[in-house]
């Protein structure tokens, strides 16, 4: 029997397949885990609409080509058949191609003519269905489309698909949900023919446009009321009629989060920031981040060159960490020496906080002290011991820090017997300015919220950007930071009860709860901070 050669599957010389794959409505965290594998592995992504892409690629390799599936590259649309072929062409060369589709991607029939025509070209392809926009969309305003208690019909209707013949047949007004997908026109004219199909002009409707995103917004309406309402409507919208929407007051529960459609500014570099912003998405918030400082090697590399050759040598007893950004530099610094982790082999190693000892622990080393209280150089000191002369053979500390870091640390540790070799390994540098609409926005109100991790983070967004806008709520991370805010000429309204990134998160989004619940009390309808007229600024309580 002849051997088979295995050739690698690269682009080229495998052959090309075509997943088709539900997007979902737009939340990223509706992502089947099939479509996030299939994203990962993809050498072609060919979406619906471009805005998505960004969303979409969260899950796909840096070098992945993005193509827009809806239009040629002079911009004008695409039909069925030349976007079959365009789908064909991606995947003829050997490459792997996801071809997103809003929603889920077997309702639409688009996908036909595009599967047979990776069909004819001998291209393997698979379909991967997602969460239907007619289903989630309405779930995310708080309206169950089929309400239990009773039997429920519901009736997903794409509005351009209907032709002449009714809307609906056989429904029951008094009981049934019907769900209208489609462009605003074409909404208000379906709202016109449930109308003459014997639907009353009071039965409920809602129009919700940007479904399950921070953008999303929903309006109730009786169905007379929708024609006008939906040619206005602005992004993707879905109309729901039916009895189902009264029940959206007690369901209400994507749109009443804390800080839903806050806009906050993170000013933290991007792998500092990256649980904070996806504990603020939790709460609704949309998160932009700001470096507002650079890291770069210290002008003197050879004193951490001399302490790494300590390390080895058994110059220590302890290391302590202090920051991510330490463990990041120490560790770059070892991997250039040709070292691993296992250089700290026979040490104790001391991490300031949370934050920093997962960053250890990525890097395969347990901390053998993290503070138990207050997560700080203050809150170290507390729990690290004394030196012992009977206990500890060596009384030496290495500080990996950065050029501008506090004595407190240093000194704390001395008085605890403990002689310190405070070695500076990355300096901290005022980032580049941002672009100028970001910094317009700064100033000018075009954010709720920002959040200040540090004095540094204050002085130097300050400088950069210039200060936040009067309504901008400002949140500190503790006394220090505050006190530097207010130097600046801020008003401070958050304090973290601890000094904790994602506690500041949650004590912002207990201030924005409060003021919506002050608002509802009086009978207002809750607006974002920087809807609001200076006068209607709140401080925290």
């Amino acid at each position: 029997m002849k051997p088979v050669t295995l050739l690698p599957t690269t682009p080229g010389n495998r052959p090309g397949s075509v997943s088709f794959v539900g997007g979902g409505p737009g939340d990223p965290g509706l992502l089947t885990l099939r479509a996030a594998r299939l994203l990962a592995d993809a050498d072609v992504i060919i979406v619906d609409i471009l805005d998505r892409a960004d969303v979409l690629t969260r899950h796909a390799r840096p070098d992945v080509r993005v193509v827009d599936g809806g239009r040629d590259i002079d911009g004008t649309p695409l039909g069925r058949a030349a976007r079959a072929k365009s789908v064909v062409n991606a995947a003829s060369g050997g490459a792997r191609v996801v071809r997103i589709i809003d929603g889920d991607s077997t309702t639409f029939s688009s996908i036909v003519e595009e599967v047979a025509a990776c069909r004819k070209a001998g291209i393997d392809i698979e379909i991967v269905p997602g969460v239907p926009i007619a289903t989630a969309v309405p779930v995310y305003a708080g309206v169950p489309i089929a309400p239990g208690g009773h039997t429920s019909a519901v009736h997903v209707v794409y509005a351009n698909d209907h032709g002449d013949g009714p809307i609906t047949r056989g429904a029951d007004a008094k009981h049934d949900a019907v769900v209208v997908l489609g462009a605003g026109e074409q909404l208000a004219a379906a709202a016109t023919r449930l109308a003459a199909e014997g639907w009353a002009d009071s039965t409920p409707a809602m129009l919700i446009s940007n479904g399950t995103t921070l953008d999303q917004t929903s309006r109730l309406l009786t169905l007379s009321q929708v024609p006008a309402h939906a040619v206005a409507a602005v992004g993707p919208t879905t109309l729901v009629v039916g009895s189902a929407v009264a029940h959206r007051d007690s369901l209400s529960w994507f749109e009443t989060r804390p800080l839903f459609g806050w806009r906050v500014l993170v000013p933290r570099t991007k792998e500092q920031s990256e649980s904070v912003v996806d504990r603020l998405t939790e709460y609704g918030a949309s998160a932009v981040v700001v470096p507002t400082i650079s890291v770069e090697q210290p002008r003197t590399p050879q004193h951490m060159d001399k302490a790494v050759r300590g390390l080895v040598t058994g110059r220590y007893d302890w290391v302590g960490f202090t920051s991510i950004n330490a463990v990041r530099a120490v560790r770059e610094r070892l991997e250039a020496l040709g070292l691993d982790a296992r250089a700290f082999s026979g040490l104790k190693i001391a991490a300031v906080g949370g934050v920093t000892a997962a960053s250890l622990r990525e890097w395969g080393i347990e901390p053998d002290l993290v503070p138990s209280g207050e997560q700080s150089a203050m809150g170290l000191l507390a729990d690290w011991p004394e030196y012992d002369e009977q206990t500890d053979p060596i009384n030496r500390v290495l500080l990996p820090r950065a050029d501008i870091a506090t004595e407190t640390l240093v000194a704390g540790l001395q008085e605890l017997g403990w002689e310190v070799d405070d070695v500076t390994a990355y300096r901290t540098v005022r980032a580049a300015p941002p672009p100028a609409p970001l910094r317009d926005a700064i100033k000018a109100g075009g954010f709720d919220a920002v959040l200040f991790t540090s004095s540094s983070t204050v002085r130097n967004l300050v400088g950069i950007a210039g200060k936040p806008h009067p309504l901008t709520v400002v949140a500190c991370i503790g006394p220090n930071t505050a006190k530097t805010a207010e130097e600046h000429g801020l008003r401070v309204d958050v304090l973290s009860p601890t000094p904790s990134a994602l506690e500041l998160a949650d004590a912002l989004a207990s201030y924005g709860a409060r003021l919506r619940a002050a608002a509802l009390e009086t009978g207002e309808e809750p607006v974002r901070p920087s809807q609001r007229r200076p006068s209607q600024r709140r401080r925290a309580r």
